[in-house]
């Protein structure tokens, strides 16, 4: 029968995500060669070869990415255990690990973010900007305990919750052509040049899904995540936008326009389907949903 120490394994993974054994020394605060050493006797008790070892490079072999796989139920399956037994003993201040697309990040997140620390001081909060993208892949490596995300891209790994219905709106300056028409068409928007969020985010994953639902390639001129400067740029004139009513409804110099289909997000608060929800992040979802 094979024995495999927990060590070993956090070990092996960190070596298999950070891909170097530099890097997840780093990440781990130990000595390169104790990292080396585990690995190794890792693999004389598996007789199996778990990386390919190049020069300043290092691969998975296929048992490797085998390993890499359990290897990430087990430890994320102990480090919820342990949260859990912590928490019935009471050892613990609770923490809560949130992901946020900075759209919401920005505009609708902040006056909620302080109402629940008023609520709840005793928790710690960490808040992390990002896409949809990877959020998602943040919240199932266990990286994170919460994230928003819109509910039509939520994997079947995660389990969600819907808190806001939004719109996304066509954003020219007012004085654009376009500015003067009720609603915009799909033809219309996209003969434009556009400034568009980063692959990644649900704001380019929509607009990519609505190119091709009209058969047409989105012409854009600009990409940024900065949503100031995605908003400078429309006002000068050089492009439009897409972005949520809740960025644009107090600046007078844009212009937000419905598409000739609306288009509606369902906004949603995910966590892992398999894991443990803490205290700490059940009583956030409670609290995120009491505000919708």
């Amino acid at each position: 029968m094979i024995k495999m120490d927990i060590k070993p394994l956090r070990y092996f993974q960190a070596v298999a995500l950070a891909g170097s054994f530099t890097r997840a020394a780093e990440q781990l605060h130990v000595a390169q060669p104790a990292i080396s050493m585990a690995i190794k006797k890792l693999e004389a008790e598996l007789e199996l070869k778990l990386f390919h070892r190049l020069e300043r490079q290092i691969s998975l072999t296929d048992e490797g990415e085998k390993l890499l796989q359990h290897s990430q139920k087990i430890l994320q399956a102990l480090d919820d255990a342990r949260l859990e037994m912590a928490e019935l003993k009471g050892l613990t201040r609770g923490e809560v690990r949130v992901g946020i697309p900075s759209m919401l990040g920005s505009y609708y997140f902040p006056p909620i973010l302080m109402a629940f620390r008023h609520r709840y001081p005793e928790l710690n909060l960490s808040v992390i900007e990002g896409g949809t993208w990877q959020l998602q892949q943040m919240l199932e490596r266990g990286e994170l305990d919460l994230g928003i995300i819109v509910a039509e891209f939520v994997p079947e790994e995660l389990k969600a919750e819907t808190f806001l219905q939004a719109e996304m709106l066509v954003t020219v300056a007012r004085d654009h052509p376009l500015a003067q028409q009720t609603h915009i068409s799909y033809d219309d928007f996209f003969n434009e040049e556009l400034v568009m969020f980063k692959e990644g985010y649900f704001h380019r994953k929509i607009v990519d899904r609505m190119a091709q639902e009209a058969g047409r390639s989105p012409n854009i001129g600009f990409e940024t995540n900065l949503i100031p400067l995605i908003k400078s740029i429309v006002k000068q004139g050089f492009g439009i936008s897409t972005l949520l009513g809740m960025v644009i409804e107090e600046d007078a110099d844009l212009v937000g326009l419905s598409f000739t289909e609306p288009v509606w997000l369902d906004l949603s608060i995910a966590w892992r389907r398999d894991g443990y929800l803490s205290r700490a992040n059940q009583a956030f979802v409670d609290f995120l949903l009491e505000q919708s």
